[in-house]
């Protein structure tokens, strides 16, 4: 037996505003809402449990900005990085420079709260 990622908990200022940037981004849906304002989304028609893990955006007072020790990264599933690089900023995620040079093969953003992550180069099939 092994564990699985079910789900991503992300602490921040505006779970809506992360929310609608983060649907948006993955093609999430919104699956829950739970008493203490924590915003749930993940894969249409999939939900908790399914074959990918969902995203937790959870309120928080002090949440972390920047440089996590964990962050997501993401691939184009039906157009090129440069499409989905122009897509993403469309969104509202913007370039974000941890010290990386013009050499790599991804693109490092932050979210609207300025959490990064990666838009990486290879594309993938969508499940």
């Amino acid at each position: 037996m092994a564990c699985r990622i079910t789900e991503l908990v992300l602490d921040c200022a505006d779970p809506e505003r992360l929310v609608a940037f983060w649907s948006g981004v993955l093609g999430y849906v919104e699956i829950g809402r739970e008493d203490d304002g924590s915003i749930q989304i993940g894969p249409p028609g999939a939900g908790w449990g399914g074959p990918q893990p969902t995203l937790l955006l959870s309120p928080s007072g002090d949440p972390r900005r920047g440089k996590l020790p964990l962050h997501i990264d993401v691939n184009p599933t039906d157009r090129d990085q440069d499409a989905e690089l122009e897509r993403l900023l469309a969104l509202g995620a913007r370039p974000a420079d941890v010290g990386q040079d013009d050499s790599v093969s991804w693109h490092v953003l932050a979210d609207p709260e300025g959490n990064e992550f990666c838009l990486l180069r290879t594309r993938i099939q969508p499940l």
